[in-house]
């Protein structure tokens, strides 16, 4: 495995959940991590818990959404740090309304910026520099949502990680020559703040045998260690105790004639 230590990461929506303990790992694994989310206050937790490990961490209040906003992040992270190697496009969200008959233009416009349109524009912006160094790695936190489609991710969810996926796919066809690697991590459920916008709450049981934040991070950091020559484009994981298969498994059985307490899904 390769070191990242010296090198320049920057971590969006990394005030709580995935962002976070991706940021703690790449700090622990020496690389010099960049902060940015829309709370200060969260950003602020988390680059207290990057300790001695962090350095001095800048932390970006920032809403991914506002392309200028994003440009600006970036220039400063090229005027103090001098370069960008990682940049873990995490920042994204989930809204209640997960049916096409409650949807309307606005919380459209919310679901796709945050996840899609956020996703661009700071791609767009870490590109320059990367293309300067001809080298850079840019990390797309998606979802098994942007490989299948399923009612419980809601179509504009479900649509904007499909995107995603196939933004990442499409950096690496134009970008290789730059040196710059792209990768999209596609996780099933992950035990994070966003499960509270579950039109169904999630209960602790499920949550802790879903994946764990820290699970997505180590993943970011073996695909970050890996020699430049080496281009991951796409990584799917679930948890083992999967609520599909369940669900899955008791609709089977129940057809079966078997009685309908038999493998009730969580």
């Amino acid at each position: 495995m390769a070191s990242i230590k010296g090198k320049a990461a920057w971590v969006t929506g990394a005030g709580s959940g995935i962002g976070r303990a991706t940021a703690i790992a790449l700090a622990k694994a020496g690389a010099n991590v960049v902060l940015s989310g829309r709370r200060k206050g969260p950003l602020e937790e988390t680059a207290s818990l990057l300790g001695d490990a962090g350095g001095t961490t800048p932390i970006e209040v920032l809403d991914v959404v506002d392309s200028g906003a994003v440009d600006a992040v970036a220039r400063r992270i090229r005027e103090t740090l001098g370069r960008l190697d990682i940049l873990v496009n995490n920042a994204g969200l989930n809204i209640v309304e997960r049916s096409w008959s409650a949807l309307n233009p606005t919380r459209v416009d919310e679901i796709l910026g945050a996840n899609l349109h956020g996703a661009f524009y700071c791609v767009t912006a870490a590109l320059p520099i990367m293309r300067a160094q001809k080298d850079g790695l840019i990390v797309n936190i998606a979802s098994l949502a942007g490989k299948h489609v399923s009612p419980l991710s809601g179509p504009g969810y479900t649509a904007a990680k499909h995107a995603v996926v196939a933004m990442s796919a499409s950096i690496n066809t134009e970008e290789f020559a730059n040196g710059i690697r792209s990768c999209a991590i596609c996780p099933g459920e992950v035990a994070t703040p966003i499960l509270d916008r579950r039109p169904v709450p999630v209960s602790a049981e499920d949550r802790a045998r879903m994946l764990q934040p820290e699970d997505l991070a180590e993943t970011v950091l073996f695909v970050a260690q890996m020699p430049e020559h080496v281009c991951i484009s796409e990584i799917l994981l679930a948890p083992t105790w999967n609520r599909g298969y369940a669900a899955a498994s008791q609709i089977t059985h129940m057809g079966m004639g078997a009685p309908k307490t038999a493998n009730r899904a969580p």
